[in-house]
């Protein structure tokens, strides 16, 4: 398999081939996790620390489960009762998690650049679990495998990113993905939730919802990122829901068959129709909690083979 990668930081710095990959694998590690017993030993003997500066549930959760059935050492760091807490900086936790002699570290932080900053400090490989506004590439990764399954390709597809662009690192990871795979990519929401330079991208923006969904293969839903906002974003979320919340209504403009995706939490009756939500015949948010685990566990399965083969390279070199 192609995967040159040391880190994974961002999807920006991923070739195509090394997306494939990554999707290809993980779709081995689906039948997996789909079986009496999910184990494999991909990772045996190795030590996976999970660090997340946010709260997460569904991430911390899946990187937990993914490592776990790999057959790692898995320790979650208690970032609330940890040093940092007290004034540690963070290149200073970095160097102690160093000492300790991990091989994997999934970090998730409020701030852009904090686990680039992070992966420049350690020995280990380390994992981007969503830094600030930056990427988010592991919910990318496994958005893209759960369109590649429910379509068939990950190419020439039409694919509609709703709601808070400005804000979401999830946007940002799908939308280079998906244009290094050869999409076309449409953001939709109003002026004020779309990130400044917003024409460069390469995508097209729309600020009315029907325009933008009008043939679309998959609509994307994004939650509103309220903890990031610092003024009024909206009018207000019963307006929100009315102009951008996606319903059957909306959604009849675009592809007889196209997918409803979100990566949730969801805001019900904010982004989403709940019942719109649940409707097995089009949303596939589920898969995609589904995939996230898949996607995981092959994402640090082809880092531990690059680490190992780094180790082992260097040990031949010090026998010579």
């Amino acid at each position: 398999m192609s995967f040159r990668a040391r880190h994974l930081l961002g999807i920006e710095h991923l070739a195509p081939d090394e997306i494939r990959s990554v999707l290809d694998l993980a779709e081995r590690y689906v039948d997996l996790n789909r079986r009496t017993v999910k184990s494999s030993d991909a990772l045996e003997g190795m030590t996976q620390i999970n660090m997340f500066f946010e709260n997460s549930t569904r991430t911390q959760a899946s990187f937990e489960l993914a490592g776990k059935r790999l057959g790692a050492d898995v320790m979650n760091m208690s970032v609330a009762q940890s040093s940092v807490k007290k004034g540690e900086t963070l290149i200073d936790t970095a160097l102690t998690l160093n000492a300790m002699h991990p091989d994997l570290l999934v970090v998730r932080h409020p701030n852009s650049g904090a686990v680039n900053l992070l992966a420049s400090k350690v020995n280990c490989a380390v994992l981007n679990a969503g830094d600030g506004k930056h990427e988010h590439p592991t919910q990318a990764l496994l958005d893209a495998l759960t369109i590649r399954r429910a379509k068939g390709r990950i190419q020439r597809l039409t694919v509609a990113i709703c709601g808070d662009i400005a804000h979401s690192r999830v946007a940002r990871s799908n939308l280079i993905l998906l244009g290094k795979m050869e999409n076309r990519v449409r953001l939709i929401g109003p002026p004020t939730l779309m990130p400044s330079g917003v024409a460069e991208f390469g995508c097209e923006v729309f600020d009315d919802m029907r325009e933008g969904l009008k043939g679309a293969d998959v609509v994307m839903m994004l939650r509103l990122q309220k903890e990031r906002m610092d003024g009024g974003f909206i009018p207000s979320e019963r307006e929100y829901y009315h102009r951008y919340g996606l319903d059957g209504e909306k959604l009849s403009v675009a592809a007889p068959d196209a997918i409803v995706m979100h990566p949730g939490p969801m805001n019900r009756g904010v982004e989403i129709d709940g019942e719109l939500a649940d409707d097995i015949n089009r949303s596939v948010i589920q898969d995609q909690v589904e995939m996230g685990v898949a996607v995981r566990m092959a994402c640090m399965d082809l880092l531990a083979r690059n680490l190992r083969a780094e180790r082992g390279a260097k040990a031949a070199e010090t026998m010579v």
